[in-house]
C-alpha cells in the first residue's frame, strides 16, 4: 500500500471516530455531578416558585431552640409539591455533596502515586 492510502478513512471508521468524539464531549454533562446539581437547582427554583422564602425566614424564631421545630412545622403545613420538592432538594445535596467528596479524594490518591 501506498503512504496516501493508509491515511484515508473509510465511512466507517469515520462515522465510529465522530460518534465516540460526541460521547467524550458529552460525558462530563452526563455525570454524577452534574445531574446532581441541575436537580438541586431546578428544586429550588420550583421551591422559589410555590413559596414566599423571605416571609418563611421572616417568621423564623432567633431562638436556636425552636428553629428546627419551626421548619418541621413549617415543611409539615405546606402543600405536598413543596415536600416533595424540599425532599428532592435535600436528597440532591447529599448525592451533590458524596460525589463531591468522592472525586476530591481521587484526585488526593492520584496525587500520591
Amino acid at each position: 500500500m501506498t503512504h496516501n492510502t493508509m491515511n484515508k478513512q473509510s465511512n466507517i471508521e469515520r462515522t465510529v471516530m465522530r460518534r465516540v468524539k460526541s460521547i467524550r464531549a458529552l460525558q462530563p454533562l452526563l455525570s454524577g455531578n452534574t445531574l446532581a446539581a441541575f436537580v438541586f437547582v431546578a428544586a429550588l427554583w420550583g421551591i422559589g416558585r410555590e413559596v414566599w422564602v423571605a416571609r418563611v425566614f421572616a417568621n423564623a424564631p432567633h431562638d436556636l431552640k425552636a428553629l428546627p421545630q419551626f421548619y418541621l412545622a413549617a415543611f409539615d403545613h405546606t402543600r405536598l409539591v413543596v415536600q416533595a420538592l424540599t425532599l428532592l432538594t435535600l436528597a440532591s445535596l447529599i448525592t451533590l455533596a458524596r460525589e463531591t467528596a468522592r472525586t476530591v479524594s481521587s484526585v488526593l490518591v492520584r496525587q500520591r502515586v
